[in-house]
């Protein structure tokens, strides 16, 4: 069992990069990446343009920075870019100029989370207007002056909530609904879900939604209803953004409580959860109305197991990771369309028709999505070692990173090089 364990444990870790706020951020350009998986939290990018034939080598190189340790994703807003990684025994928020690379500010968080299946942080900033929102591996939450990187507030989840930091880090992401952060924190005494209010840090509501996983809440609108959907480590639970009062609880048990990707929303009534570790994946239809909400089980099979990369909705198609495989399926009825191995624990995005992937040894691939066939347009090298983060696309440039540096490609139609 212990050798069972650490197998999929090293290869769960990863891409844990959880994020964010799905109600918007705030004043930002039109195609900012301010958060976890994008504007709307669900990977998809509306830029259109994007280079579809690649050079020899693949896209040009804008510039490349050093990184440290862990998955953080990459928000992109205003001109800036800000992630986090380990380095040496900190664990740091850093910001820098998305255009050359160069660093702005930086700010020391926490120790280093470390874990002999890997270390540093694993969330997403999340950026709201002039503040970010990070969280660290052992569970130090911050709001920061985005401008100047210095504090403005923030909390100890773990010794003033009894916030359980999982047994691979404290993965999920702030998501900011109106004048609130809402973090699953985890916690004791009903602080399960915890809305704090994002100017100053103090606790507007709590609810209880059990031990966390390594997702993080969205919010979704329903027949007019507003919800915050959080899967936690045991079930996914709906909660009102009013007073965190429970609409719904569906049970969702994992091994090792791992229930990592985020959410999916199908508009307009229904969301798609999925878990690795052969839990496979559901759709569940959400039926609100005279202020309750109930649920009803649509499907569950084992057709898409998502590890820790979460999947795309475009059309009435998934793509995402079943385990290793990247995989096309029927969202109605569950149909494989298509599946293509060789990515292994990869992850990916969508813009302008096509998905952009980066497989766990950094080989960068675009895809047609399209549930016809598997279609690749273009491939190229561009990173070595584990590549467990979500690329970023902002304005014809496209955000990677491993363990060891950042790369910016263009990935516009201009002249390359």
């Amino acid at each position: 069992m212990k050798s069972r364990f650490k197998y999929f444990a090293y290869l769960f870790l990863g891409c844990l990069t959880v994020a964010a706020f799905a109600s918007g951020p705030g004043k930002k350009a039109k195609n900012d990446w301010p958060q976890w998986r994008g504007p709307n939290r669900d990977g998809i990018s509306k830029e259109t343009g994007i280079l579809k034939s690649w050079p020899e080598g693949g896209p040009k190189v804008l510039w490349s920075a050093p990184s440290g340790d862990g998955y953080s994703g990459m928000s992109v807003t205003n001109g800036k870019l800000y992630t986090m990684y380990g380095q040496g025994s900190d664990a740091i928020a850093i910001c820098l100029d998305a255009a050359n690379g160069e660093e702005l500010w930086r700010f020391k968080m926490d120790s280093k989370y470390t874990n002999q299946f890997g270390h540093g942080p694993r969330a997403t900033p999340t950026v709201d207007d002039n503040l970010v929102f990070v969280l660290s591996g052992k569970g130090k939450l911050f709001a920061l002056n985005a401008a100047k990187g210095t504090e403005v507030w923030g909390h100890d989840l773990h010794n003033e909530y009894g916030g359980k930091i999982p047994t691979w880090g404290v993965s999920t992401s702030p998501l900011v609904e109106g004048n609130m952060l809402i973090v699953d924190v985890g916690g004791k005494d009903g602080h399960g879900l915890v809305a704090f209010n994002k100017k100053n840090g103090k606790v507007i509501w709590k609810s209880d939604s059990g031990i966390p996983g390594y997702s993080s809440p969205i919010a979704v609108t329903v027949n007019g209803t507003r919800q915050i959907l959080s899967l936690a480590g045991k079930a996914l639970v709906s909660v009102s953004p009013k007073d965190g009062k429970q609409y719904w609880r569906y049970s969702w048990v994992t091994d090792y409580d791992v229930n990592a990707a985020t959410p999916v929303f199908i508009k307009p009534d229904k969301v798609f959860i999925s878990s690795g570790y052969n839990a496979g994946a559901a759709v569940l239809k959400m039926k609100a109305a005279n202020g309750t909400v109930e649920v009803e089980e649509l499907w569950k099979g084992r057709s898409m197991r998502n590890r820790f990369s979460s999947s795309l909705l475009v059309g009435d198609y998934l793509y995402g990771f079943d385990e290793g495989t990247l995989r096309c399926l029927n969202v109605n009825t569950q149909e494989s369309k298509w599946a293509k191995r060789g990515f292994s624990k990869g992850s990916l995005m969508y813009a302008d028709g096509h998905l952009i992937v980066l497989s766990e040894k950094g080989l960068l691939v675009l895809v047609e999505a399209t549930p016809e066939a598997f279609v690749q347009k273009a491939s190229a090298q561009v990173l070595k070692g584990r590549c467990w983060t979500v690329p970023t696309l902002v304005n014809g440039k496209l955000y990677l990173r491993n363990e060891k540096e950042m790369l910016c490609l263009d990935l516009s139609q201009g002249k390359q090089s």
